[in-house]
């Protein structure tokens, strides 16, 4: 029977507690913990199946690997393969589904609830000796809103951003999934783009990176948005003008931030991302939104899943097919 070639070229993307079950056919299996891009080509020369979560596969590497013919991506985005260059050349390209809808959905409540709620700031002072100075029960030196009551606009209407939903409404907020930007018509869903950012409270944004959707939130946007709303980002970096995000900051415009995500990752240490993680109303953690264990345990079972179904001439989950 046919031995496959099998390489996860970064596979410490995923946590070391991870089990990670062995495929049921004759397969040979390499695992790489990182792949720079100048590893790329060698390390697939001879393979069959790629696994990746952030390894950037573009035209002119894919154009070298004639072994090549399964990508399987350990995650939903796949902004780091060339899809249409994968078609033209007869990869398959799969990715996770499915996996996220109770990881990102908490990590986004969780960063919500810190930033209305000063949960950072007041922890700081208590270590700072600050409850002490005070000389009584409690002290109010940072405002705490709630959530209830609040309106949420979510940029997104797939299933993560469903899932922030009805979360958001047991929290008795007010829910407006936001019309795409600059398209009208869309269905009894949707608010208008303009309506959504004046009278947003909290954005959350759970859509793609693509073209049309790069530099979603930028000074225009920020300056549309009469309630100083906090922006909440477990998506993709670059849906946000950080510069601007920054800019919005001091001005006013918005009260607070919480990012999981930014380009490139890990930021430059003199980055705009990195000026806003050291502001006070602003949160920021290293794109682990999607990475609870039981999430990533998910996602793992599920790449294997599409691997062996693929092996089986039944490919699952193929990118550009059944999205």
């Amino acid at each position: 029977m046919l031995t496959r070639t099998i390489a996860f070229l970064d596979s410490a993307t995923l946590a070391a507690d991870i089990k990670l079950r062995s495929p049921s056919f004759p397969h040979e299996w390499r695992n790489f913990a990182a792949t720079a891009p100048n590893e790329v080509i060698e390390r697939l020369r001879d393979v069959e199946i790629a696994v990746v979560n952030k390894v950037r596969l573009g035209r002119d590497a894919l154009s070298e690997l004639k072994s090549l013919r399964l990508i399987a991506v350990a995650a939903t985005g796949t902004d780091c393969i060339d899809t249409e260059a994968c078609r033209d050349l007869g990869i398959t390209v799969v990715n996770i589904r499915g996996y996220a809808g109770v990881t990102v959905p908490e990590h986004v409540f969780a960063l919500m609830l810190s930033l209305r709620r000063n949960i950072i700031a007041y922890r700081d002072d208590v270590r700072a000796g600050r409850w002490q100075d005070a000389g009584q029960f409690c002290f109010h030196d940072h405002p705490i809103r709630d959530l209830s009551g609040a309106t949420l606009g979510i940029i997104g209407e797939g299933t993560l951003g469903q899932e922030v939903a009805a979360r958001a409404r047991a929290f008795g907020m007010n829910v407006f999934f936001a019309a795409h930007k600059g398209v009208d018509g869309l269905g009894p869903l949707y608010t208008p783009w303009g309506e959504v950012l004046a009278r947003s409270d909290v954005l959350t944004l759970h859509c793609p990176l693509t073209p049309a959707t790069r530099g979603l939130l930028a000074m225009p946007e920020f300056e549309a948005m009469e309630r100083r709303p906090l922006i909440v980002n477990t998506a993709r970096g670059p849906l946000i003008d950080e510069s601007d995000l920054e800019e919005a900051l001091e001005r006013g415009l918005v009260s607070g931030a919480g990012l999981d995500v930014t380009l490139p990752e890990p930021p430059a240490p003199d980055s705009a991302f990195m000026r806003l993680a050291r502001r006070p109303d602003t949160i920021v953690t290293p794109h682990v939104a999607w990475a609870s264990h039981q999430a990533q345990q998910a996602l793992a079972e599920q790449l294997v899943d599409l691997i062996e179904a693929y092996a089986a001439g039944r490919p699952r989950n193929v990118v550009g097919e059944d999205c």
